[in-house]
C-alpha cells in the first residue's frame, strides 16, 4: 500500500476538524490581543453595516481586532457547516475555508454571507442531492456577498427593504452558481483555480450593468491599513510553523516525498490531501505560506487585511494546486510587469496581484516555466481593468482576470507543443 494512503488513514477527519477549529479560535483569540471587547463589537457593527466592495479594508475601516473577529467566527461557524454535513476535510474543502478567512479581513462579513449559501443550499434541494455536493461552490461563492452588503445598506434603500432585497438577490445568486460554475470551467480548462472566481466575476458584471442601466454606479474604493504591526508577522509566523510541526507530528515519511507535490502540474482537480494525505499537504500549505509572507516583507509591504487575505488564499491552495514550484514562475511574470511599467513592488495592488495571480500557476506546472512567466506577466496587465465591469462587487477579481488569460495562453500553447504534455 502506498504510503500516503496510510499518512491519510492515520490522521481521521475528527483530527482534520479539530486543527482545522484551533485555527479559527486562534483568529478569534488574535482579535482581543489587538483591541479592547468595546472596540470590538464597535468595529464589527461598522463593518456589518458597510457595502464592503473591493477594495475595503476591515482593519482600516474599523480595527484590527474587529476584522479578526469577523473572520474568526465566519471561519467556526464555516467549519461547522461542513462537520455537520459531513465533508470531507479534503484539499477543496480546506481551500475554500481558508479563502472565507482571509476574505473576512476584507469583504466578507458576518451579515452578508449567509443568502448566498443559503442559495445553493436550496439548489442542492431542488436538485434532490446532498448539501455536500455543493458546499465548495457555496463557501467560495461568497465572493458575490458585497452584492448583499450594496443592495441592503448601498444604495439609500430604507433599511427593512434594503436587507429584504439584498439577501433575495444573495439567494438568486446561491441558486444559479453552481451551474454556471460547472459550465465555466471549460472556458479555462482547468487552468484557473479560482474557477468560482471567474463565475462570480460574470454575475458580477450581470449585476452591474443591471444597477448602471438604473443609474447606480459604484465608486472605486481603496481603504487600506498602512500600519506596520509586529504583532500581525509573529502570528503569521506561528501559524505557518504549526503546519510544518503537523507534518513532522503525524508523519514519519520522508521529506524527499515532497517532490511527488512538486511534480503535480495543479490543473483542476488536484487535490493534495488525496494525493499525498493530510500531514503533507499541511507541509506544503505551510511552505506557501512562509514565501508569501516572505515576499511581502521583501518587497517592503504592510500585513494589511487584503494582503492577509492574499496570503491565506494562497496558504489555502497549497492544498488544491499551489505550490512552489508553480506559483513562483508566475510572481516572477507579475514582478517583471510591473517593473517595467514602473510600478510600484510595494505598493498594496500590486502585492495583492503577484499573490493572487498564482490562481494561473497550472500554467506554469502543465506548460513550463516560462509559460508560468507570461502568464503572469499577461495577468498583470489585465487585471487592473476588469474591476470596473463588475463594479467591486466580486471581491475574486484576480480569479475573473484568470479566467481569461487561461482562455487566452492555452489553447495558443496546445497548438504550438509539439509533443503532449503528462503530469508524472
Amino acid at each position: 500500500m502506498h504510503d500516503s494512503i496510510l499518512a491519510s488513514i492515520e490522521i481521521g477527519e475528527r483530527t482534520k476538524y479539530r486543527i482545522m477549529y484551533v485555527y479559527g479560535l486562534s483568529l478569534l483569540s488574535l482579535a482581543f490581543f489587538f483591541n479592547s471587547p468595546e472596540e470590538i463589537f464597535n468595529g464589527l457593527k461598522t463593518i456589518v453595516f458597510s457595502n464592503s466592495l473591493l477594495l475595503t479594508d476591515y482593519m482600516a475601516l474599523s480595527n484590527v481586532g474587529s476584522a479578526f473577529l469577523n473572520s474568526g467566527i465566519l471561519l467556526l461557524a464555516f467549519i461547522f457547516i461542513a462537520k455537520n454535513s459531513k465533508a470531507l476535510m479534503n484539499g477543496p474543502l480546506i481551500a475554500s475555508l481558508f479563502l472565507v478567512a482571509g476574505f473576512a479581513l476584507f469583504g466578507k462579513n458576518i451579515y452578508n454571507v449567509w443568502s448566498i449559501v443559503i442559495g445553493v443550499y436550496i439548489h442542492s434541494r431542488i436538485q434532490k442531492d446532498h448539501f455536500t455536493k455543493y458546499i465548495i461552490i457555496a463557501f467560495f461563492g461568497t465572493a458575490l456577498s458585497p452584492i448583499v452588503s450594496l443592495l441592503s445598506f448601498g444604495i439609500g434603500l430604507p433599511y427593512f427593504l434594503g436587507i429584504i432585497i439584498g439577501n433575495l438577490a444573495g439567494i438568486g445568486i446561491g441558486l444559479i452558481l453552481p451551474p454556471l460554475a460547472s459550465s465555466y470551467v471549460r472556458f479555462h480548462q482547468g487552468f484557473n483555480l479560482y474557477n468560482i472566481g471567474f463565475t462570480a466575476g460574470v454575475v458580477g458584471m450581470l449585476f452591474m450593468s443591471l444597477f448602471r442601466l438604473y443609474g447606480i454606479e459604484n465608486q472605486p474604493l481603496s481603504i487600506v491599513y498602512q500600519q506596520s504591526d509586529f504583532g500581525l508577522a509573529i502570528y503569521l509566523l506561528l501559524l505557518f510553523s504549526s503546519m510544518i510541526a503537523i507534518f513532522f507530528a503525524y508523519s514519519n515519511r520522508k521529506l524527499v516525498v515532497y517532490k511527488n507535490i512538486l511534480r503535480q502540474s495543479g490543473r483542476l482537480v488536484t487535490d493534495f490531501v488525496t494525493i499525498e494525505g493530510f500531514a503533507f499537504t499541511m507541509f506544503n500549505m505551510g511552505i506557501m505560506g512562509f514565501l508569501s509572507m516572505f515576499y511581502v516583507l521583501i518587497v517592503g509591504g504592510h500585513f494589511s487585511g487584503p494582503v492577509i487575505g492574499g496570503i491565506f488564499t494562497v496558504v489555502g491552495f497549497g492544498s488544491f494546486g499551489k505550490h512552489p514550484k508553480n506559483t513562483i514562475p508566475v510572481v516572477i511574470g507579475v514582478v517583471l510587469a510591473t517593473i517595467l511599467s514602473n510600478g510600484d513592488l510595494s505598493s498594496t495592488g500590486a502585492i495583492l496581484t503577484a499573490l493572487f495571480a498564482t490562481t494561473l500557476a497550472p500554467i506554469a506546472g502543465y506548460y513550463g516555466v516560462l509559460a508560468g512567466i507570461l502568464a503572469g506577466f499577461l495577468h498583470m496587465s489585465l487585471v487592473s481593468n476588469l474591476a470596473y465591469l463588475h463594479g467591486g462587487m466580486n471581491l475574486y477579481n484576480n480569479g475573473f482576470s484568470g479566467g481569461f488569460v487561461a482562455a487566452i495562453l492555452v489553447p495558443i500553447f496546445e497548438s504550438y507543443r509539439k509533443e503532449p504534455s503528462y503530469e508524472e
